[in-house]
């Protein structure tokens, strides 16, 4: 369990799972930052439970887990927002997790983020932590837990972001969303999108800085802070090897070019071949080919990418195979990070997302998940 404090009212942002079936936490969450005027103090969350699929026990738990936090540390409930991550259809052990509370409030201390995001893994096998401070005197700090069930819409697993900026509400959910869209929403580890995912983003004004709308800086900052994140849950995927990304270029619009780069990303016959390192070019472009955009064969042209995304070489050219050196690929494809281009030769449209391979050991992790 993990409980993170901020010493005085905060403005909160929040972006969530899409999936139709959402987690109690989800669920209430959602309508705290939705309601106006909203102030956090507090982010209590567990991991080993999602609290998802538990009917009225789970929000009166949810609910039950804000209450507890914010009379341990001095505030009202509806200041506290909640998250639970793990098996889901499992109601929580409410004894274990309100004395837990408990015992988070006693520890409090400023330099907790690294126990933070170790608090919150799953199956992730290290911590995920990112920090910015800016030359004008605010810093933005996160935390983030995934590895698997990782295709996200709108957010990914879980993840806070705080900073001692002050932000109003609108630029603050505004700001994340675009975060989000350039980092979470541009990952893949298994083409599952969880129960509960959440980002959330608390501004507390504490430095003084005021942030106005559309503030370039602290887009950017913000967006350094997530894709920091973002990338450590490819990095850190259920048995990956390989921190692969995909580029497709030469779309229609960008709307096309991201169907084709997921279709690329989830399919776990190219994902398998990633983690062979066998440049078997024919499964991406049969990716592409099914994945819903009216794509031209013929115009289709395909490089491997080296880690700084430089073209390496070049599999396709027009539809057909281009002459390129088999043992060189293969040997680009065992390295840890790198990438490939689709170019469908279409239009001007562009788009990138990161993945990884698919490995025995995915299997592993979740084939007895639960037993």
């Amino acid at each position: 369990m993990a409980l993170l404090v901020s010493d005085r009212p905060s403005h909160a942002a929040g972006v969530f799972t899409t999936n139709r079936v959402k987690a109690a936490p989800v669920l209430y969450d959602q309508a705290l930052i939705e309601a106006s005027g909203a102030r956090m103090r507090a982010v209590v969350a567990n991991a080993g439970n999602a609290n998802a699929c538990t009917g009225e026990r789970g929000m009166a738990n949810a609910r039950a887990m804000a209450e507890r936090a914010a009379e341990a540390i001095g505030c009202q409930p509806d200041e506290v927002l909640v998250l639970s991550t793990g098996v889901i259809g499992v109601q929580l052990p409410m004894d274990i997790v309100l004395s837990g509370i408990d015992r988070l409030a006693g520890s409090l201390r400023p330099d907790g983020w690294e126990e933070a995001a170790q608090a919150i893994m799953t199956t992730d096998t290290r911590p995920k932590v990112a920090s910015l401070t800016t030359g004008r005197g605010y810093t933005i700090t996160g935390i983030a837990k995934g590895a698997g069930m990782i295709a996200p819409h709108m957010a990914t697993m879980l993840a806070v972001i705080a900073t001692d900026a002050d932000v109003p509400p609108p630029a603050l959910q505004n700001a994340l969303r675009q975060a989000v869209d350039r980092s979470f929403n541009r990952i893949v580890v298994d083409g599952d999108m969880s129960t509960n995912d959440t980002v959330l983003l608390l501004a507390n004004g504490a430095s003084g800085v005021a942030i106005g709308e559309d503030d370039p800086d602290f887009q950017r900052a913000l967006d350094d802070v997530c894709e920091t994140l973002a990338k450590a849950i490819v990095r850190d995927g259920e048995g990956a090897t390989k921190f692969v990304t995909v580029v497709v270029t030469g779309a229609p619009d960008e709307a096309s070019a991201r169907t084709v780069a997921r279709s690329i990303g989830t399919s776990p016959l190219c994902k398998t071949a990633f983690y062979g390192a066998d440049p078997n070019w024919g499964r991406i472009l049969c990716a592409a080919g099914y994945s819903g955009v009216e794509v031209e064969p013929e115009r289709l042209s395909l490089w491997l990418l080296d880690s700084e995304g430089r073209e390496a070489l070049q599999l396709v050219a027009d539809g057909e195979p281009a002459d390129y050196d088999e043992a060189a690929a293969i040997r680009l494809m065992q390295t840890p990070e790198w990438g490939l281009r689709l170019d469908l030769g279409l239009g001007e449209a562009s788009t990138w997302l990161w993945t990884c391979d698919l490995s025995h050991e995915y299997i592993t992790i979740n084939g007895h998940y639960r037993t």
